[in-house]
């Protein structure tokens, strides 16, 4: 019984940790963009195709 002393504020504390921390990820704009990431990796910044030869 006495462990339920410690677990449950400790319990409340990393739920709050965890909302906090997602919160924070709302607002600083993480999730705004969910695809760019995905289809950045396809586009070629530099003029090359997709063998690595310059393209005319």
């Amino acid at each position: 019984m006495t462990t339920l002393v410690y677990l449950i504020p400790v319990a409340l504390f990393l739920g709050a940790l965890g909302l906090s921390g997602f919160l924070w990820a709302l607002r600083s704009g993480q999730y705004e963009d969910l695809d760019g990431a995905a289809e950045r990796i396809l586009i070629e910044p530099d003029g090359r195709d997709s063998e690595g030869r310059p393209s005319n």
